[in-house]
């Protein structure tokens, strides 16, 4: 039975790969670059991972765990769907990565085609984190949950990409201020078609 390598030795080419991404982006990054910053063999890194894309589609769902907690720790602060959805664009805008922005929506765009499995990956987790803003906005008062759920994806899509302009902490006050202008619009819009 051929000998597995320990998951440390996975996780450490694919902590120099994210390094690096991160840095550089996905196609100005070579796998000998990988394989020299993780201090292993081609050998062994093409063992861990078949191909670029592959590792390239790990990167991306470990970029999704970030997601995955902002969204967790802004569904434990209260209980209304409302404050849940300030909460998840305050978080949000307070963990923007860096000047780049969205380490996902950056490998989105170097990878356009689209039957691209990268492309694939990526869109897959655009639509989750649709379906999960959608899910807290059906929740809510709003007439048209789908149009809140957009706005306010609209709203943290805008945080990923406006990160280089302005400090995080002035893009993340400009953000909750706007969600909760247009929580209040959506749900008003409710109450008045219900009270007619």
């Amino acid at each position: 039975m051929a000998r597995q390598p320990s998951a440390s030795v996975r996780e450490r080419i694919l902590d120099a790969a994210t390094d690096l991404f991160d840095r550089y982006g996905v196609h100005a990054v070579g796998m000998q670059r990988i394989i020299d910053a993780a201090g292993c063999g081609k050998q062994l890194l093409y063992r861990e991972f078949g191909s670029k894309d592959e590792l390239v589609t790990a990167y991306l769902h470990r970029c999704e765990g970030s997601w995955e907690r902002s969204f967790a720790a802004a569904v434990e602060v209260g209980e209304r769907p409302e404050e849940q959805l300030v909460e998840l664009v305050r978080v949000v805008g307070r963990s923007v990565p860096g000047p780049r922005g969205c380490p996902i929506r950056n490998t989105y765009a170097e990878f356009p085609e689209e039957g691209h499995p990268v492309h694939r990956t990526a869109l897959e987790h655009f639509s989750a984190v649709r379906e999960q803003i959608c899910t807290l906005a059906r929740r809510t008062t709003a007439a048209d949950p789908q149009r809140l759920a957009d706005r306010i994806l609209l709203i943290i899509n805008g945080l990923f990409t406006s990160g280089s302009t302005l400090s995080t902490d002035e893009n993340a006050r400009l953000a909750v201020e706007l969600v909760q202008d247009v929580i209040a619009v959506e749900t008003a819009t409710a109450r008045t078609s219900t009270s007619v």
